[in-house]
């Protein structure tokens, strides 16, 4: 199993249109909590367990980084741990927060 990669125009219509997908945030927890996509769930090794445990592991799992780098690594370890449609977002949260501020949670 792999991950695929996502543009942000694509994440933002999904959410747009309230397509069902599940959004983490690898990034710090200060960086997290001071904005990340709306509805995105903070995914650290504290939170690590819990989420492996009730996550929809045949819903779209989109992670979210500072620029879209060490997203792909995460995507990658999180597809091998049976998520079947994984994605890491290109240009990370970074782009994001350019792009689609009308979606950034403070």
């Amino acid at each position: 199993m792999s991950f695929k990669h996502l543009d942000t125009d694509t994440l933002a219509d999904w959410l747009r249109s309230e397509k069902l997908v599940t959004v983490v945030d690898i990034r710090d927890p200060v960086s997290f909590a001071d904005a990340h996509v709306v509805g995105a769930t903070h995914l650290d090794n504290v939170s690590l367990t819990h989420f492996l445990e009730n996550a929809p592991t045949q819903q779209p799992l989109v992670v979210v980084c500072y620029h879209g780098h060490s997203s792909q690594g995460a995507a990658g370890w999180l597809a091998e741990q049976g998520f079947s449609d994984v994605y890491s977002l290109d240009g990370g949260f970074t782009e994001w927060q350019q792009r689609h501020s009308d979606w950034v949670s403070q």
